[in-house]
């Protein structure tokens, strides 16, 4: 079995892989750092792989290096990845991003894909049929957006991104939350339409933790899928596995 370990600005999210099937998950915070030694005490895992955006926190780091199995560091532009990574600067490409498309190319069964990722960012990266990734884009997500009203404009109050959003707000506070998540909506809907106008046979799949009402009539092509950046992962490990394995046979 595989663990994947995907540290994010906001939490740290750990999946259990039997083959290709996710069968477990957990999310943590930094200061649940024992919740990794009870997740991993519950599998029999042999290896595991880590992408992180963010410094690994000391506690978590002695963790991966005291585990009974091997837990490899996902670094863009130097780990082998199933993909053909066209990023100009392979170096500065966040993990998580490089992950996601390699879930996505897989899981789309070789079709042209665009992974829409909110979080702290949104961030759009789009995989070609051929498995070219080509780049993508990133934007402000949700919460940073209301922060960023509240901090900039000294009338304005911090609002939390949950509650009413009416079409037109009713109150400053609904104005807000409603001018920023009916925007975010609306940058989605449009890169959503702008890219299967493109590449008529796209999937596009949605990750994150934030959840979003759109209306487009291409839904059929569009997939809810928190495990996209896991699923990625895996594969990234399988693949490194499958060069070791051709490597120490090469030698027999």
């Amino acid at each position: 079995m595989n663990l994947t370990i995907d540290i994010g600005n906001t939490c740290t999210k750990l999946v259990a892989f039997d083959g290709d099937e996710p069968v477990g998950e957990m999310r943590m915070d930094d200061g649940e750092l024992h919740k990794f030694d009870g997740f991993c005490a519950g599998y029999p895992f042999e290896r595991g792989i880590c992408s992180s955006v963010v410094d690994v926190p000391e506690g978590l780091r002695r963790r991966l290096e005291a585990a009974p199995f091997p837990v490899m560091r996902l670094v863009s532009g130097v780990t082998p990845v199933p993909v053909n990574n066209r990023y100009a600067t392979p170096l500065t490409l966040g993990t998580d991003r490089l992950a996601a498309v390699v879930g996505a190319h897989f899981k789309s069964g070789g079709r042209d894909a665009l992974v829409i990722d909110v979080g702290t960012c949104i961030t759009y990266d789009f995989i070609t049929a051929a498995g070219d990734y080509l780049g993508g884009n990133i934007s402000p997500g949700p919460t940073m957006r209301l922060k960023a009203l509240g901090a900039f404009a000294g009338a304005l109050p911090v609002v939390d991104r949950k509650g009413d959003t009416p079409p037109m707000g009713y109150s400053t506070e609904t104005a807000i939350r409603s001018g920023v998540m009916r925007g975010v909506t609306y940058e989605i809907e449009s890169y959503i339409r702008d890219f299967i106008l493109k590449c008529p046979g796209l999937f596009v799949y949605l990750t994150g933790g934030v959840q979003l009402d759109l209306h487009i009539p291409e839904k059929k092509c569009i997939f809810a899928d928190n495990f996209i950046v896991p699923y990625g992962l895996n594969r990234i490990l399988l693949y490194n596995e499958e060069i070791a394995f051709n490597e120490k046979n090469s030698y027999l």
